[in-house]
């Protein structure tokens, strides 16, 4: 079965760090994960991003110098390093898995939640005093 298993978040304190952790299954055909998060009412934004294809990590400009992407020894696994945590950072985090192509010209990956096929469960992530 073919899906994706995400752990990791929590509640923290200002300046404190969390650990997301994102791992697809049984999927052999994957290209690129991206980081969203949502909060209610609003949609799924994107956060930071790792491309099999490219090599690559890509971040949004609000969690740069902050969160750092990563992957595990077998490039399986990936982690989202959360650090310096703040109360804005606060928000359901889904890790997704696109199987195919998503970069555009200057090889960024697509910031539209609609071009990646599989899902994690979603982790809540809640930063206050």
């Amino acid at each position: 079965q073919v899906q994706v298993v995400e752990s990791g978040g929590g509640s923290v304190q200002p300046g404190n760090s969390l650990r997301l952790s994102c791992t697809p299954e049984n999927m052999f055909n994957r290209y690129t994960m991206a980081w969203f998060r949502q909060v209610p009412g609003k949609d799924r934004e994107f956060v930071a991003g790792y491309s099999w294809i490219r090599v690559n990590t890509y971040y949004q400009d609000a969690v740069k110098g902050r969160f750092i992407v990563s992957t595990d020894n077998t490039k399986t696994t990936v982690y989202l390093q959360m650090n310096s945590l703040k109360p804005e950072d606060t928000a359901v985090y889904y890790c997704a898995v696109a199987t195919n192509y998503v970069h555009g010209v200057y090889g960024v990956p697509s910031h539209s939640a609609g071009e990646y096929a599989y899902w994690g469960q979603g982790a809540q992530v809640t930063v206050s005093l």
